[in-house]
């Protein structure tokens, strides 16, 4: 059964869901997906990476940016994704409160349900800090 499976059940460490889980099923799955060979598919995923490379922005500026649009978008797999590399990035909680501020404002109530996921994703990275 994939971890991805609603019956899947994750091991005795981890909880359903937890950040482990999301690293290796998004590294499991990045490497299933590139290793198909697909030349559109690969370009995509390598701008994806190139585009939060440094550059007149600062990286912690554009994981910020990324996770308002995630926010904004809906994402719960990329609003986990840039929380992490977030706190990799040294953003602090004020900042990613005043950022994700932004997305409340950008997107209006239906992103509050996304809101609390960021929130208890960047409490449960901060413990692992």
């Amino acid at each position: 059964m994939s971890p991805d499976h609603p019956n899947h059940a994750a091991p005795a460490d981890e909880a359903p869901g937890s950040l482990e889980e999301f690293r290796r099923f998004r590294e499991r799955m990045n490497a299933e997906i590139l290793g198909e060979n697909n030349l559109v598919v690969n370009r995509f995923f390598a701008l994806d990476g190139r585009a939060y490379e440094a550059g007149a922005l600062d990286v912690k500026t554009k994981e910020l940016l990324g996770l308002v649009a995630s926010l904004v978008l809906r994402c719960d797999d990329c609003i986990t994704y840039h929380v992490i590399r977030c706190r990799e990035e040294g953003v602090t909680r004020a900042e990613a409160f005043e950022a994700m501020s932004v997305a409340l404002i950008v997107g209006g109530s239906i992103v509050i349900p996304h809101f609390r996921r960021a929130v208890d994703r960047w409490s449960e990275v901060e413990k692992k800090s």
